[in-house]
């Protein structure tokens, strides 16, 4: 009902529960990639991602983007070139770098996957961590894309993380598949689990907490986005999310975020190194910054340690 909602008919026999969204990646590898297969991502990627398809022996390619996302000119020619088996993104408040793809580059992913026989796995465990701006739709809704999109969802950012429950929505035939893959790999999630979630959203507003989370999470973002000047280097920069969980700043360059990390955790603070989450050539000057489990002051003295760390 909630999918339904936001502009994607579905119903029980067009999801299938897996243990966390986590599991239900590695289900679509398993199912949908040959060792060899060509898989294009975005550059940067979310990291677990790259490691479900390379267990799968998969050849991932990224696709080139900029500040809003995955240019879909390039998608055009990567798809034309490489026949690729799928297209990963997490196109709202991206993991590594918090970033949402416009609503206009959807419509052209869509077009894009319609016209060359791609299939899109497109994975929203974000999505309704919004602090402002307007909810884009998801690919999966735009003309040409519903057949060939696997949408992932999960409770792990907004319910409880410890529950470990997601979910994939998919045409019929790639769901069996799945269903038949996780039957070998865990039978089902665990059904208890399952009671719980279903016991919470019959009783309780799920909306309501998730606002209420939200709100905290954007003066979390705040206090981040507002200390980061002072904090990293002259001359750094950053992306400003607009939802999410994460802000991913770029270093000037020279510095190497990987090997600069042993140094910042001796003064008891710690960053993601980006340099993992690249398909392709990294970005040794980028890094992760989560800003959703301290409270705006350790935030700030996290921040200020951080300066120390980079000699400021």
């Amino acid at each position: 009902a909630r999918t339904a909602a936001r502009g994607l008919a579905t119903d029980a026999d067009d999801v299938l529960v897996t243990t966390g969204s986590q599991q239900a990646l590695s289900l679509l590898a398993t199912a949908l990639i040959e060792p060899g297969d060509t898989i294009l991502v975005e550059n940067p990627c979310y990291l677990a991602a790259l490691q479900a398809f390379a267990f799968a022996g998969a050849r991932v390619v990224p696709v080139p983007g900029d500040e809003l996302g995955m240019d879909p000119a390039a998608l055009d020619e990567l798809v034309a070139l490489h026949r690729p088996k799928l297209l990963y993104t997490v196109p709202t408040f991206q993991n590594p770098t918090g970033r949402t793809l416009p609503a206009a580059r959807r419509a052209a992913v869509a077009e894009v996957a319609e016209r060359r026989g791609l299939w899109i796995v497109e994975d929203d465990p974000y999505g309704e961590l919004r602090f402002e701006g307007e909810r884009v739709p998801w690919i999966a809704t735009y003309p040409g894309a519903e057949g060939r999109t696997v949408l992932l969802g999960s409770f792990s950012k907004v319910m409880a993380p410890g529950l470990r429950l997601g979910w994939l929505r998919a045409p019929r035939a790639l769901l069996r598949a799945c269903a038949v893959v996780k039957q070998a790999a865990d039978l089902h999630t665990p059904t208890v689990n399952q009671l719980a979630a279903a016991r919470y959203l019959a009783d309780s507003d799920l909306d309501a907490h998730v606002a209420k989370v939200a709100g905290v999470y954007r003066e979390r973002r705040d206090a981040m986005l507002s200390g980061l000047a002072d904090a990293l280097p002259e001359g750094s920069g950053w992306l400003r999310p607009e939802g999410g969980m994460f802000v991913w700043a770029k270093l000037p360059e020279g510095y190497d975020t990987g090997a600069l990390l042993r140094d910042v955790v001796a003064h008891d603070v710690a960053y993601v190194p980006g340099a993992p989450f690249f398909a392709g050539a990294p970005d040794v000057s980028t890094v992760r910054l989560c800003f959703v489990t301290q409270g705006v002051e350790e935030i700030a003295e996290g921040l200020r340690r951080l300066r120390r760390a980079f000699g400021g």
